[in-house]
């Protein structure tokens, strides 16, 4: 097939990694990002969005290597400041990530929607493919706990070290919240859709909880491919696993798959998960090296990616 429009739904830094080889692999015209935002919180009086900046960071060459988020070299005098006066600053703010912070927040005090301040923002530090937040509207994982009953997001994974039992997950403000009509032109220009190896439960689920976004990408005639972010029962990054667990599920691919339904007409399992059993009823499930350490890395799943939608697998 004629791949000319390719659409990567993601969250988190495993998306981000695939993001960044689409995007060197793709003209900029060919690609749209589009982002969870149930992670934005407010905090200190600023609008933050991680997973928004992870993807920018990451496209722009910016990102911290070591920890896949974060602007590589920066300082923390700031939150060093914070501390002297007493504050428990659990959440790590750069001084210079403080930037995208403070100008993002001003620009929505101003009126400007989510979606313009991000292409914006982009732009000024050289992306040149299309990054869009999946709404404009405020939208916000929660999850109950055992030890401390319900935490936003941030709590949970930065504040908790993403140690607390989860019982459950929802995402508050999902069913008022609304796609942006740049999501909807989007999809309705896609060939393909790609499901990033982002936490189905924490990244993807609450970008396809907006706007039934879920059911109608179920309804799209085109190849639709999720990529795994569990290797033979383990996460590459994160929480996923642990989560599977708690909330009942096996930690396996295939239970990845099943999330995933009639969303996906494609599956992406790793190589390396030879136990890994699994039919579709409509599409194929593949097999590849699906790990992203390097850029080259990425670069070249990228294109074995492309090369499965290119030739008619997904």
């Amino acid at each position: 097939m004629a791949l000319n429009k390719l659409v990567v739904l993601v969250g988190g830094v495993g998306g981000a990694k695939l993001a960044y080889g689409l995007s060197r692999v793709l003209a900029p015209e060919q690609l749209t990002v589009i982002v969870n935002v149930a992670d934005d919180f407010w905090h200190y009086g600023l609008r933050i969005c991680p997973d928004l900046d992870t993807i920018m960071y990451t496209l722009a060459d910016w990102v911290d290597p070591v920890n896949g988020w974060g602007i590589h070299g920066d300082t923390t005098e700031m939150l060093t400041t914070l501390r002297a006066y007493g504050e428990v600053a659990w959440f790590r703010l750069g001084d210079r990530d403080l930037a995208t912070h403070l100008l993002r927040t001003e620009l929505l005090r101003q009126g400007e929607r989510l979606t313009t301040i991000t292409g914006r923002l982009a732009r000024a530090i050289g992306i040149q493919c299309t990054i869009l937040p999946v709404t404009d509207q405020p939208v916000s994982t929660i999850l109950e706990t055992v030890e401390y009953g319900r935490l936003e997001f941030q709590e949970y994974f930065v504040k908790h070290r993403w140690q607390p039992e989860v019982r459950q997950i929802s995402y508050q403000g999902a069913n008022t919240a609304q796609l942006s009509d740049e999501v909807h032109h989007a999809l309705r220009q896609a060939d393909a859709i790609v499901f990033g190896p982002s936490n189905p439960w924490l990244s993807i689920e609450p970008i396809l909880s907006v706007g039934n976004l879920r059911e109608h990408l179920s309804q799209l005639p085109i190849p639709r491919i999720a990529m795994t972010p569990i290797i033979e029962g383990q996460a590459v990054k994160g929480p996923a696993a642990k989560i599977m667990r708690e909330l009942g599920y096996e930690v396996s691919a295939r239970a990845v798959a099943e999330f995933y339904g009639t969303t996906i007409n494609g599956f992406i399992r790793d190589q390396r998960d030879t136990a890994f059993t699994f039919s579709l009823s409509e599409g194929r499930v593949s097999a590849l090296d699906t790990l992203m350490h390097t850029n080259e890395d990425k670069i070249r799943v990228a294109q074995q990616v492309l090369a499965l939608l290119e030739g008619g697998d997904g």
